[in-house]
């Protein structure tokens, strides 16, 4: 064990190849919305408006400059910003369905280059404004229909009239290769935080927790991270299904947030079969 933690000295050293976006004040950081989880059953969502989740990076304008949901600043082009509104936006920087590496490789770039040709803004909320959700996605509406802005895009919001509706709609765009849906209280105001007004549907939980230690990894992983050992509300998780052999070769550095999925939770409240999706593309939001 000491060889390996010797041997991850050295690695985090080396793979300070987590690339973080450069930080902006503080009092610069984006105060968003974050979805829970949907439970069939236990919300009526009826009345309310579902769309398609996207796996892109989010990604705020504040009127000024694009933030990331941890509040680092987004450095897109002069190009691709050139006519955004003075009013703020909330959506999705994507290209396509899985294609979430990609997105993240061009986005993350402090100098960033021609392959912003492939990213669209893709907008689910317009913040500040009065009025729900309908509304105030109406204001960019307008704005668009004066300002050419084709990188821009609102994303389709479907009334949803029953509950076997969400399910039909999931199983259909999954099988295109979408990620899930998000469910939206179409009367409420822009509620920041974790908040009950809007639901992730997917076909299996996903969330985040920070690495705290790592166990060492056992016959064919020898001499390799074996699991991440992560804080997950006060309780310690295990990662190790979903890393790549270059992922247990260079692991996570402590205090890292990564994303996660899970089958529902144990008899406990612990996540069941647990699997390592990625790393978070930024480190701000904790």
């Amino acid at each position: 064990m000491n060889l390996i933690v010797r041997r991850l000295g050295l690695l985090f050293c080396l793979c300070g190849g987590l690339v973080a976006f450069p930080t902006a004040n503080s009092e610069d950081s984006p105060d968003l919305f974050l979805p829970k989880v949907y439970e069939p059953g236990k919300v009526d969502v009826r009345g309310w408006l579902m769309s398609e989740k996207l796996d892109g990076v989010r990604a705020y304008w504040d009127g000024q400059q694009l933030l990331s949901r941890g509040g680092q600043i987004i450095h897109a082009p002069a190009w691709f910003l050139k006519g955004f509104p003075k009013f703020e936006l909330d959506g999705e920087l994507w290209t396509r369905r899985q294609d979430f590496e990609n997105i993240v490789s061009i986005v993350r770039q402090q100098e960033p280059d021609n392959r912003w040709n492939q990213i669209s803004y893709r907008v689910f909320d317009v913040p500040n404004q009065s009025g729900g959700l309908l509304e105030r996605l109406a204001v960019l509406e307008t704005y668009l229909k004066k300002q050419s802005l084709p990188q821009v895009k609102l994303i389709p919001q479907i009334p949803v009239e029953t509950t076997d509706q969400v399910q039909e709609t999931l199983d259909r765009l999954v099988e295109k290769g979408a990620e899930g849906l998000i469910l939206r209280q179409a009367s409420q105001p822009y509620v920041t935080g974790r908040t009950q007004t809007a639901l992730k549907v997917k076909t299996y939980w996903d969330d985040e927790c920070r690495v705290v230690g790592y166990t060492p990894g056992k016959g064919r992983f020898d001499g390799l991270v074996g699991s991440l050992v992560c804080d997950w509300q006060g309780q310690r998780i295990k990662l190790g299904s979903g890393l790549s052999a270059a992922e247990r070769k260079n692991p996570p550095t402590l205090n890292t947030w990564v994303t996660f999925k899970y089958y529902g939770l144990t008899q406990k409240g612990k996540p069941r079969f647990p699997v390592f999706l990625r790393v978070r593309t930024d480190q701000g939001l904790q």
